[in-house]
């Protein structure tokens, strides 16, 4: 066998020993066609919580007095504040510190709707009356304002509802947060009793203060 005839058969088998030792390598593995595969996917989202508030509300817009316990000098018309409520969603640490707050009132003039001369607000007083101050005994409610014609009770309390008089306060706003509270009061107009007839009306505004 000549030289070049050798060198073909031995390049011959090493090439099927090539071929041969491909053979055995293992395939890769394939997804089936209808093979499919899935991932869950969570995620928690907390509630957004909205700032705390401190409100004013009251249950009615309207009172309309009658008269009652009248006597020959003075006459009296009497009847109830619609119940006020004082609202904190706020928690203790939304409160400023050192903070307390306090509702005030104050009525305008009578009115007359016929001409009639004015009642002034110092004839109109009040007794307010605490209806639920919580279990802290840090809501209380204000002192009785009688009326311009009325002995005072205690020192200056007999100036009428004129200027901001307290219904209802908190001595502590942050140990009471997060609850509320409601009050109401008394009133009571007196007028000497010459007083004109006729219809009168007067606008008595509550504010929330802290």
């Amino acid at each position: 066998m000549n030289t070049d005839k050798r060198r073909q058969l031995l390049a011959a088998g090493a090439l099927g020993a090539v071929l041969v030792g491909a053979a055995v390598l293992p395939s890769p593995a394939l997804a089936e066609p209808d093979d499919d595969a899935s991932v869950r996917v969570t995620v928690d989202i907390d509630e957004i919580r909205e700032p705390g508030v401190l409100a004013l509300s009251v249950a009615g817009d309207a009172v309309a007095l009658s008269e009652d316990g009248s006597t020959l000098l003075v006459r009296q018309f009497v009847g109830t504040l619609p119940t006020v409520t004082v609202t904190d969603t706020r928690v203790a640490d939304e409160v400023p510190d050192g903070a307390s707050w306090a509702v005030l009132g104050s009525a305008t003039d009578f009115a007359g709707n016929s001409g009639q001369a004015p009642i002034t607000a110092d004839h109109l007083g009040w007794k307010p009356r605490l209806l639920d101050g919580g279990e802290t005994g840090l809501v209380t409610e204000g002192e009785e304002v009688v009326t311009a014609l009325d002995e005072a009770t205690q020192p200056g309390n007999n100036v009428g509802l004129v200027d901001q008089e307290l219904l209802v306060s908190a001595f502590d706003s942050e140990a009471v947060a997060n609850d509320s509270y409601s009050v109401n009061a008394d009133l009571y107009l007196r007028t000497p009793a010459e007083v004109a007839a006729g219809a009168y009306s007067s606008t008595l505004t509550l504010s929330l203060f802290e």
